[in-house]
This record gives C-alpha cells, structure tokens and sequence, in this order.
C-alpha cells in the first residue's frame, strides 16, 4: 500500500506483485511492481515503476483495500514472464480461488489483441478451454473407440437420473466428457461428483475426458479406454465382445 500510495492517485499495484496480492503468484517478486499514467510516479527503492498512460479503468479494481490490476490484467502482465508451466499454475489457482475460470478468461483475450502476454495465454488456453460441438466430439470419439477395436457405445442416454455422453450397457461403462482441462467451478464439480456417485451407487464406472484430451490426446483417450474396457470385460457378468447383444446394443437408446 505504501509502494502504491507513493506513485500518486491513480498508481496501482501490478505484474508479480499484483498476482501475489490476488494469491496466483509462482514465486516471490524480487521488488513491489505498481502501474502509473506516464505523468506521475517518482523513483523509489525497491519499487518497480512501470509507466502505462493507456491502462484502462477495466482492468483496474480495489482487493484488500489495495488498488490493484484486475486478474485478466495481471495474468497478462504476468504471461510473457513465465514459462508454460508456471504460467498454466498461475491460471489453476486464479481458477481455483474463483477469481477467473479458464473459458472466461480466454474470450476475454479479445479485447486484448497484439498487447504483449496475450500470445502465451492463448497459445495454452487454446486446446485446453475450447469445445466441440456435441456432433464434433461424438464423430471424434467414435473415431477413437473405432481405432481401439471396442464395441460402439450407445449416445445421449439418461442413466440414473442424468442425460450421458457415452454407455456401454453389457460393461455398465460410463464416459462423460468436460469441456476444461483446469479445475471446473464448485458447482459444476459439485454436480460431476454426483453424477459419478450415482453411477456409481448404481454399479457402473465412470470415466472421464476431457474435449481438449478427445480432440489433442486419441491416444492418451484411447489407451485408457481399452485399459478400462478389458478389466470390465474380464469382471463377472460382463458380455463378451463377440455376443450378437452388442450389435443391438445402439438401439437401447432409442428407448
């Protein structure tokens, strides 16, 4: 507050510093880092003075009385410092402290073109926060589950109180997919553990993928979804590949 109020009235804290008072910083910034328009801030030590006559007043706001960049300034800001995997930690706890979820943060780049940051934040958002069309993803996940020589699944089926991605009825097999790699909201997380939990009660397995790992990762996604299929299909009960059920089975979902 005192690096703040000594670069003048409309001085706020910014970069590094601004992303440790917001609690997303991946290290200890070496000095306090304030913004101020180009006519104001006089050199002071152990501040940083970084002059920025265009700031907008979106992307400034007030946390924990300090007067601070919003957390999409500051990601920005921070962005180009970091490597990928420093700065996708710094977006996971901006994330996980509900100041900005990933998506939200993504379109937000818009407004933001050719400012330096915004590069390194849309090249890792890009294949993380985007997601297919119900259509796009069914015709690239049948793609994978044909690749991985494994019965079709029956589509848009309710199961136990929710509509489902992907079932397999002779492996009460469950695949739902998630349209973000980072932490979803509480509420969403709240309502993915009770959609598992339920199938779960009910004697299925759930499994999940995400739209970036179906659309970027087929192998990772497949690989796992044979791992599964085979342990399921050795279990009591379960239907071997060659039964004539399963050539039935997609018209379960007509039901």
């Amino acid at each position: 507050m005192a690096a703040v109020l000594g670069g003048g009235s409309r001085a706020v804290l910014s970069h590094h510093s601004a992303a440790a008072l917001w609690g997303i910083a991946t290290s200890r910034p070496a000095s306090i880092e304030i913004s101020v328009p180009s006519s104001s801030g006089n050199r002071r030590p152990g501040v940083q003075i970084h002059r920025r006559p265009h700031l907008p007043l979106s992307d400034l706001t007030t946390h924990a009385g300090i007067p601070v960049t919003t957390p999409v300034r500051t990601l920005i800001d921070i962005a180009r410092r970091l490597d990928s995997r420093r700065l996708e930690r710094a977006i996971n706890e901006a994330d996980r402290l509900d100041l900005v979820d990933p998506e939200t943060l993504f379109d937000a780049l818009d407004g933001y073109r050719g400012q330096p940051g915004v590069g390194p934040l849309r090249e890792l958002l890009g294949e993380r926060t985007f997601r297919l069309t119900d259509s796009e993803l069914e015709r690239r996940f049948l793609g994978i589950v044909a690749d991985a020589r494994v019965p079709t699944p029956v589509t848009g089926m309710r199961l136990n109180g929710f509509k489902v991605d992907f079932y397999w009825p002779h492996l009460a097999l469950v695949v739902e997919t998630d349209g973000l790699r980072y932490h979803r909201t509480p509420a969403q997380q709240a309502r993915d553990r009770l959609r598992d939990q339920a199938h779960t009660a009910a004697g299925m397995t759930p499994l999940r993928f995400t739209h970036a790992q179906v659309r970027f990762e087929a192998r990772h996604v497949r690989e796992t979804l044979v791992a599964v299929v085979r342990r399921l299909e050795g279990a009591p009960g379960a239907a071997d590949f060659d039964d004539p059920r399963w050539a039935g089975a997609s018209k379960l979902a007509d039901r």
